[in-house]
């Protein structure tokens, strides 16, 4: 299996990769071919990127490599509270100078990608001849967002049977990709979690999500330091992602010659790239960028500088960069190292996993002993639930034609965002009044679906 390995006193990751060329190696690569570095949606990885690597726009034109990201897919590594953006993008890093990968264009979808290719475009120039990013989220977390995913992520992962697991999975993708019609993708992508973020891999799935909720911004002199022409992507009526964080974004990377390029994919929600007609119109976008711009080969030799001497480098320029010169003596060869956030933060983070570790190798598995699903989604009986948190009033859905106002009961849906200092990720799981959610099976409720329950 193709890993890099990531091996330091304080860390240890085995970063996955996959690959266009014949045999899955960066050694099958053209050299007269140009590079793409693609980064997966997240909770998703690498094997969700078929509709990139089999599109001949992309796969006939260009060398092409994924990575899973430290908790996801077939990647490993040892848990930690310290696990932001700046880490990943360390690890991706590393990745590169291990693989010897030449200056390459970045593809980055949803989610925690993007702020891991922004920080390696700043970081480490050499490596980026461009980026694209596909629906920027906000620089902080909605509150709204952060409410009802920690509502549907605490669900998954303490589910104690296949009903409620399914139900928590099925809520999560309608919170995700929006209403969903095709019965296929729906099968995929439970069937997809059930085997890669069961309740028994919950610490995973934990600190995966608090990455991405407690993600914070680049300073605005950081974002003018980026160069690398950059296009962004964004779905039209992505609530998730709305639109105006993309144009700010547009409007902060200054030092983009010419600026950034913003292209609104019609009727867009989030999950672009996963769903097969607007992933098509991302290719499309992302192919007559990278067309533009200048060819470069793709020559895999060794990096100029030893991997150590580059990275206490790159610890230098992150020290300046926060003003803060301990970071420039931290260990070169830990990507834990380049960690920004704050002590509260690492504590809560770390309290986080440590309390979804806590008899996961005893809890439900949604899988039959040979490691497949017990059954497809739309094979189970469909019967409606009712959801009533113990002590307070049950979430309700909205009227009609407020559909689009995905706001939990105890959110308002504005832009006002969460503070990832103010609180831990999940919170509720350590709350004794919201950890006891009873989940009455055999309650019909009349025209409510699985994502109208969370809004009001």
């Amino acid at each position: 299996m193709p890993c890099v390995d990531l091996h330091s006193k304080a860390d240890y990751a085995s970063i996955y990769y996959t690959t266009n060329s014949p045999h899955s190696n960066v050694g099958g690569f053209d050299p007269e071919k140009p590079t793409i570095v693609i980064l997966h949606p997240i909770f998703l990885d690498s094997t969700w990127l078929d509709l990139q690597l089999g599109d001949s726009r992309l796969n006939k034109h260009y060398n092409i490599i994924a990575f899973d990201m430290r908790c996801s897919g077939k990647s490993h590594c040892r848990p930690s509270g310290r696990h932001d953006s700046w880490v990943d993008c360390a690890d991706l890093a590393f990745c590169f100078q291990k693989l010897h990968l030449p200056p390459s264009h970045i593809l980055a979808l949803e989610g925690s990608s993007i702020y891991c290719a922004l920080r390696l475009a700043l970081l480490f120039p050499e490596m980026c001849l461009s980026l694209t990013l596909v629906n920027v989220p906000a620089p902080v977390e909605l509150k709204w967002i952060y409410k009802n995913l920690d509502e549907l992520v605490h669900g998954a992962c303490f589910a104690e049977d296949l009903y409620s697991f399914e139900q928590s999975a099925y809520d999560c993708l309608e919170f995700l990709f929006g209403p969903a019609s095709d019965r296929d993708l729906i099968d995929e992508l439970i069937a997809f979690w059930e085997l890669s973020l069961p309740p028994r891999k919950r610490a995973r799935l934990a600190e995966t999500t608090s990455v991405y909720i407690n993600r914070s911004p680049l300073s605005p002199d950081a974002y003018a330091m980026i160069t690398q022409p950059v296009l962004i992507i964004q779905g039209e009526k992505n609530e998730l992602c709305p639109l105006k964080y993309a144009e700010k974004l547009v409007s902060q990377l200054t030092g983009v010659k010419d600026g950034a390029i913003l292209y609104t994919v019609r009727g867009g929600t989030s999950m672009l790239s996963v769903v097969p007609g607007h992933a098509s119109i991302v290719n499309r976008a992302f192919a007559n960028f990278l067309a533009r711009l200048p060819h470069r080969r793709s020559d895999i030799v060794p990096p100029e500088l030893p991997i150590k001497e580059r990275m206490r480098m790159a610890l230098k320029k992150l020290s300046e960069i926060t003003g803060n010169p301990q970071i420039a003596s931290l260990d070169p060869s830990c990507s834990i190292s380049f960690s920004l956030l704050s002590p509260e933060v690492v504590k809560s983070q770390t309290e986080l996993v440590r309390h979804y570790q806590k008899d996961a190798d005893i809890a439900f598995s949604p899988m039959t002993l040979d490691g497949k699903p017990l059954r497809k989604y739309s094979e189970r009986e469909r019967v409606e639930w009712s959801h009533i948190e113990t002590g307070s009033t049950a979430i309700v859905p909205p009227e009609r034609g407020k559909e689009s106002e995905r706001v939990s009961k105890s959110s308002s849906r504005s832009d006002s965002q969460h503070n990832p200092g103010d609180s831990p990720l999940m919170k509720t799981a350590f709350s004794p009044t919201s950890s006891e959610i009873h989940i009455l099976k055999e309650i019909k409720v009349a025209n409510i679906t699985p994502l109208q329950r969370l809004m009001t």
